[in-house]
């Protein structure tokens, strides 16, 4: 299928894949082209300023965050530039999945305090989702966030934490409730991986390489106005 756009749209792609060449540095580039893994902090970091300096890096978001209202034709030349020019995207799990879901379902104080640091790319962001014996069945999870006073207190493990060694913030799903249907009971979490009690060990690849963790929690405390959306929902 051939997809034909007006001359705007073609016009925005001439300045992206422009926009890239120009600032996008070869060592980073062969690497993405050689589709590595572990594309250093570094790399990312450098990359994701370099499209938030020019108001591309949350483009999705909404405009009063600094989103870009681009139409879905845009979207889809930006991310297609962006792949056949071999460049990082913008910080997934800062960007893509965490910095959506707290426009949506965060405190005012959440936004002010969160958004700003995602956008500019300041603080790196890991997902903690799965556990050593619960994948993409989350319902599963049991790595438990105990309610004491106005703090979470965080035991358990996570696996498979991508990011999570070079990264300083996760987003995660614990254990709150066990009383009801297993999908129930669950919270999202926002911590300082610096935070005492999380320690982290390296999931070294057959190919040799560093992607992915384990991390475990012992005792970890996390304060209440860092639940996203609602407790054990």
């Amino acid at each position: 299928m051939e997809l034909k756009f007006d001359a705007d749209v073609e016009s925005f792609r001439a300045e992206v894949s422009t926009f890239i060449r120009e600032n996008l540095p070869d060592s980073i580039a062969s690497k993405v082209a050689a589709e590595r893994m572990d594309l250093p902090r570094e790399d990312q970091q450098f990359w994701h300023k370099k499209l938030n300096k020019k108001g591309w890096a949350c483009h999705h978001w909404p405009s009063e965050y600094g989103g870009q209202d681009w139409s879905d034709a845009k979207s889809y030349v930006f991310e297609r530039e962006i792949a056949l020019n071999n460049a990082p995207r913008p910080l997934t799990f800062g960007v893509g999945m965490l910095g959506p879901t707290i426009i949506e379902y965060g405190t005012e104080d959440q936004k002010q305090r969160f958004l700003p640091s995602i956008a500019n790319g300041d603080i790196l962001w890991c997902q903690g989702f799965s556990e050593p014996n619960s994948g993409s069945d989350l319902a599963s999870l049991q790595c438990k966030a105990e309610l004491d006073g106005d703090e979470y207190v965080l035991n358990g493990t996570k696996t498979w934490t991508t990011d999570g060694h070079f990264s300083d913030w996760m987003f995660g799903l614990f254990r709150t409730d066990n009383t009801g249907k297993k999908q129930h009971g669950i919270t999202v979490l926002l911590f300082d991986l610096k935070s005492a009690g999380v320690t982290m060990t390296p999931i070294i690849s057959y190919e040799g390489i560093h992607e992915v963790n384990h991390v475990f929690f012992d005792n970890v405390r996390v304060p209440v106005e860092n639940c996203l959306g609602e407790h054990d929902k």
